[in-house]
């Protein structure tokens, strides 16, 4: 719900909504559909109701959910950091926790890259794991992904009403080459506007420990991409990311914009409006 506007009670149409979503997911794939949630350090620490809302969106579809609890960060901050000897013993530990999934789903885009496109070089000279590595990635997705090309879902009910904005995140554009989904996704939302961002595709300025390594430059990055998220006019901020959401909420909370920035999962589950 835009920030200001009095909340609207669900509707017999909005019901329906999700009752005939959860059927077309079900009738597209043919059968109950399973899916492990790899929640990321971020998300854990810094973002649990994402994780919350993931949870429900994709139970609301339809989809048995489980939590594979001794899963830990995908090593993706030590191979950034040059660190691949011990990223690659993080990606060792990751692969049987998630051997038994059908699919895995991740509310990042960063995340996910990693574990698609990072852990079968990680341990291209171990055959054995390097074809587990490339079992796991076949089945790994960003959360938009998952719902438009696997679930085959396009429209699902919110009770958000008002216009939106979304960045596009780095690892979601250029390492997965994902700008569809979430567009796709956010455009069918009935009383939502999509306005699209000058320079959705231009970085926010975080970068993991490049923010910390070079504050000044991560800095000016922000202020231009928060004047041009101002410049829409939009109630909320969108992203698939936590590490954006970190920075760019830190960002329009220190201005004092009214703009919220809110992950797509919270938009999709109806939590816009928290």
């Amino acid at each position: 719900m835009a920030p200001g506007q009095a909340q609207k009670a669900h509707t017999h149409d909005a019901e329906d909504k999700i009752y005939y979503d959860a059927l077309a997911c079900r009738g597209t794939m043919g059968k109950s559909i399973r899916a492990s949630l790899l929640v990321t350090c971020l998300g854990d620490l810094f973002f649990p109701e994402v994780g919350v809302a993931m949870v429900q969106l994709l139970r609301r579809l339809g989809v048995t959910v489980d939590f594979p609890e001794n899963q830990t960060c995908c090593g993706l901050p030590l191979f950034n950091s040059g660190y691949h000897r011990e990223a690659a013993r993080v990606a060792r530990r990751t692969l049987p926790i998630f051997a038994a999934s059908e699919h895995v789903v991740v509310p990042s885009g960063s995340c996910a890259w990693m574990v698609k496109k990072e852990y079968p070089g990680l341990l291209k000279d171990e055959p054995a794991l390097k074809a587990e590595a490339e079992a796991l990635a076949a089945r790994t997705y960003e959360l938009s992904q998952f719902l438009v090309t696997v679930l085959g879902v396009s429209r699902v009910a919110t009770d958000f009403r008002g216009k939106v904005t979304y960045h596009d995140s780095c690892h979601l554009l250029r390492g997965l080459g994902e700008s569809h989904a979430p567009r796709t996704l956010l455009r069918n939302l009935d009383g939502v506007e999509l306005v699209e961002l000058p320079g959705a595709d231009q970085c926010c300025g975080f970068g993991g420990s490049f923010s910390v390594r070079l504050p000044e430059v991560s800095t000016s990055i922000l202020r231009q991409k928060l004047r041009n998220v101002e410049a829409t006019g939009a109630d909320c901020l969108v992203a698939c990311d936590a590490g954006c959401l970190l920075q760019m909420g830190g960002g329009l909370s220190r201005r004092h914009s009214p703009v919220k920035a809110i992950h797509l999962a919270q938009l999709l589950a109806g939590r816009g409006r928290q």
